[in-house]
């Protein structure tokens, strides 16, 4: 056995060809290396003496390598190799819609040089069939993807595949079936596992929290949820709040009953209401602080119970909405109603039995009140708060005057708050009727507005006036509060304003807008104060 000394910065490729030398002849090292030349050419040497001689052929020579130690500090490959250029764009593009694709050529051989990191090479294994030693057949029948992976990045990534692939209890199946867990929120999370990248999007998030909470990835989870919450609204709110609840999510339910509670009329009226189970239809319908009509609560119930005959394939007949309603019935507040409400629309319903509407008849009309099973105490509702930005008021002979022109005022808060309306100065002159068209923006886009009529009795007093849904404010965005107002008098008008406002665990902040042709802005004007709920 021939040994041959390589110091340290001999080349892994030189090394390992080294260790396995071609049976026929052995590899020729680089020409850098003096020592290796000499014993190339001493064995070439043998080798003709060997032949000239007739003797049959040698055997294949085998090298020992020993590595020598190197007094120099060592180097990793960032310091030797200091000004080489990471992965163009274009070719890592190509990579990731590679393993999009699921293609698993990959055209260079030598494609872990591309990547000056770990996390960049371990991207490449991404939905990759290269070294894949697990497959999944994700998704419910006949809509299966096949899926490769890698047992140690994904027990890297979750302790449930690392019970799964490594545990005391692992099975060593090459194929491993999940109908539970949607191919696209199943791709979504191994692209987090596997890139440290979290691609999320509206129609594929709540399936991918599933996903998140089935193999304990606790921070995609959060994601999920942190991405669910930025994306509440009173359309979606019903069925995040069922959803939710089935994660055990608290937070993410909490701010679910706030959309509810302040948008509930826009909330119940929504399409994803028909959505939800049972369960959250009786809690929805029991809450207390819901800020809606009865009649309100009484339509989206029906709603709902025809949307439930489809799902258990019954024929949407009265009796049948009844059936499936049950004693969720009985938490709709009937005898709050409205009596033009009741009479022209539940009692026609043809849900209620004959006896109870008679029953809720005689308890809007009769003396003598029947007992009814139905909840007889309105609801709550939410009570709205005021944020006043100024420290007092006045009036001049020539101020305030509305000729058609707009008062505007930019503001911003901390946290998620709905704007039920505006309250507003009126006449300084005695009584006077106002017209007033409020809106409400954010960047140019209208979110509300409403045409009102309020009447004034020559206070300085502020009168309200209401949006028809209160409109979603979302924190740390400024947003545009606009009224156009016409009358004849002069009304009072705000001085002394405010740039902050501590309104209960809500911060206000106020700014002047381009949008106010009439004189309004922080330091006085209109638009005294912001109604909302929080």
């Amino acid at each position: 056995m021939k040994r041959i000394e390589i110091s340290d910065y001999c080349t892994a490729e030189f090394s390992s060809s080294l260790c396995c030398p071609h049976p026929k002849s052995p590899p020729g090292p680089p020409s850098h290396l003096p020592a290796l030349e000499s014993v190339k050419s001493k064995s070439s040497k043998s080798s003709k003496k060997g032949n000239a001689s007739g003797s049959s052929k040698l055997p294949p020579v085998c090298y020992e390598i020993i590595t020598l130690r190197s007094k120099k500090k060592k180097k990793m490959a960032a310091d030797i190799f200091p000004t080489k250029k990471p992965a163009s764009t274009t070719t890592v593009q190509q990579y990731q819609q590679q393993n999009l694709n699921n293609n698993n050529t990959i055209q260079n051989c030598n494609w872990q040089g591309l990547y000056s990191t770990i996390r960049e090479r371990n991207s490449v294994m991404f939905n990759n069939e290269l070294m894949a030693d697990v497959h999944f057949v994700v998704g419910q029948p006949g809509r299966t993807q096949r899926l490769p992976g890698h047992r140690y990045v994904l027990a890297v990534g979750s302790s449930v595949f690392h019970a799964m692939f490594y545990g005391e209890l692992a099975e060593n199946k090459d194929e491993i079936h999940i109908p539970d867990v949607e191919p696209a929120a199943f791709l979504a999370m191994l692209k987090y596992i596997y890139c440290d990248e979290i691609d999320l999007s509206a129609d594929t998030v709540l399936a991918t929290l599933y996903a998140a909470k089935k193999y304990i990835v606790p921070h995609l989870a959060r994601a999920c949820v942190n991405f669910l919450e930025t994306s509440l609204s009173a359309k979606n709110a019903c069925v995040l709040l069922s959803q939710s609840c089935l994660f055990e999510e608290p937070e993410l339910t909490q701010r679910c009953w706030e959309v509810i509670d302040a948008q509930a009329e826009l909330a119940l009226r929504s399409e994803g209401f028909c959505d939800i189970d049972a369960q959250t239809l009786e809690s929805i319908l029991q809450r207390e602080t819901l800020n809606a009509k009865e009649i309100v609560v009484f339509e989206a119930a029906l709603s709902w119970a025809e949307a439930e005959c489809q799902r258990q394939e019954l024929t949407s007949s009265t009796d049948n909405k009844r059936k499936v309603l049950g004693k969720a019935m009985y938490l709709i507040r009937i005898p709050t109603m409205a009596l033009d409400d009741f009479a022209n629309g539940a009692a026609q319903s043809g849900v209620l039995t004959l006896n109870e509407t008679n029953d809720i008849f005689l308890w809007y009309t009769a003396a003598k009140k029947p007992e009814l099973l139905f909840v007889s105490q309105p609801r709550k509702g939410l009570t709205p708060q005021r944020c006043h930005r100024f420290q007092s008021c006045a009036y001049r002979s020539n101020q305030w005057r509305y000729r058609g022109r707009c008062d505007s005022i930019q503001f911003a808060v901390d946290k998620r708050v709905f704007i039920a309306g505006f309250g507003l100065y009126g006449s300084s002159c005695g009584s006077a009727e106002y017209s007033a068209k409020i809106e409400l923006k954010r960047q140019g886009v209208l979110l509300g507005q409403n045409l009102n009529k309020y009447f004034s009795d020559g206070s300085s007093n502020t009168f309200p006036v209401w949006f028809e849904y209160p409109v979603q404010i979302e924190p740390d965005t400024f947003y545009t509060a606009s009224v156009v107002l016409d009358g004849n008098e002069l009304s009072y008008f705000g001085q002394e304003g405010m740039t902050e406002v501590q309104c209960g665990k809500v911060t206000f902040q106020f700014q002047c807008s381009s949008d106010s042709t009439n004189g309004t802005g922080v330091q006085g004007g209109q638009i005294p104060e912001l109604i909302f709920y929080a």
